[in-house]
């Protein structure tokens, strides 16, 4: 996820709250829709997609803080 900002995400893991909480939420949300994709976990078709968009937000968020960090 975003490979031009690796090295500042590596940096925000360790020195952003925000960031990180982010950032766990988004690999945590990827974790559970991997397992009920691959009925590890039970769940509807409806409710892989709603993950998916919370999932997307969050994605969406990372982006906006990372660029509001950089500068770019």
């Amino acid at each position: 996820m975003f490979p031009e900002y690796r090295d500042l995400m590596t940096k925000l893991k360790t020195t952003d709250r925000h960031f990180t909480n982010l950032f766990n939420k988004h690999n945590e949300l990827d974790q559970k829709i991997k397992n009920m994709e691959n009925h590890v976990e039970p769940a509807t078709h409806e409710e892989i997609e709603v993950l998916k968009k919370e999932k997307l937000v969050l994605k969406d968020e990372i982006y906006a803080h990372l660029k509001a960090v950089s500068g770019k």
